[in-house]
């Protein structure tokens, strides 16, 4: 029997490993002598649907400096397989007793704590009629805003369904495949937030570059910055956005038909 919404464990689980192909390391390089991912949990911290925040990583010795990284600044945090990411997350929410997961993936440093909050309540506000609410589907946000928010009983019920190497590596990828089981909300940015170009997302070194920019000299005029923040001081700095213009980006998603887009 699902909780009452004030009773609901609500948890962020970001997804966090050095092992990456194109910049190793990557959570944990820092800005203004702070690593990348304890910029991203302070300002999800100003999130106010979500309870807590827990570090998902794995069990490669590489992870041993994250693991770390979470007990020296108090972080809750799960290791659990690097390649069956759907289980780590299954297994980091029951670890919690997380009732519904805020997923958030530690490449997106810059991530608004507003659209977090926007994407949880709108879950909340139609829990009765949908499964799973995001605003990542299509490209309208800027890339590296994503979230994804659903049930840790919709995740237990995929990891059933399903053994393919590609929905265990993606977690969510069985549900937006199928959406005639599942009912898909998907929400679209503002028009003053579209910029769905926009790479914010930390997959390269151009990218850091371009991210610690934006940190450096945004944060000098407000710490605690949002979306529209960075899109306005972008907008007066067009020159910053040639720094990793030219990156090619993994496909966000593959192209399926949609049950429903708001």
């Amino acid at each position: 029997m699902e909780p009452p919404e004030e009773k609901m464990n609500i948890a962020i689980i970001i997804e966090a490993r050095m092992s990456s192909s194109r910049l190793p390391g990557k959570v944990l390089l820092k800005v203004k002598k702070k690593p990348l991912l304890k910029l991203m949990i302070e300002r999800l911290k100003f999130v106010k649907l979500a309870k807590s925040i827990i570090v998902a990583t794995t069990l490669n010795k590489k992870d041993d400096v994250i693991v770390k990284f979470c007990k020296k600044n108090k972080i809750k945090y799960f290791r659990g397989s690097e390649s069956d990411v759907l289980l780590r997350v299954l297994q980091a929410s029951k670890r919690f007793k997380v009732d519904l997961i805020v997923e958030i993936t530690s490449d997106c440093p810059l991530i608004d704590p507003n659209i977090v909050d926007q994407t949880i309540a709108t879950y909340l506000m139609n829990k009765k009629k949908v499964d799973y609410v995001t605003n990542a589907l299509k490209y309208s946000y800027p890339n590296g805003m994503d979230v994804q928010v659903f049930k840790t009983n919709l995740l237990n019920k995929v990891s059933k369904l399903t053994k393919n190497k590609y929905d265990r590596e993606h977690v969510t990828s069985y549900i937006y495949k199928n959406p005639n089981k599942f009912k898909i909300f998907e929400i679209s940015s503002p028009p003053n937030l579209y910029w769905p170009k926009l790479g914010l997302t930390l997959d390269t070194k151009d990218d850091f570059e371009f991210i610690k920019k934006i940190i450096l000299g945004l944060g000098k005029i407000k710490p605690f910055f949002s979306c529209l923040d960075i899109i306005d001081f972008l907008k007066k700095n067009l020159k910053i956005t040639k720094i990793n213009k030219h990156i090619k980006r993994k496909e966000k998603l593959p192209s399926f038909k949609w049950l429903s887009t708001h």
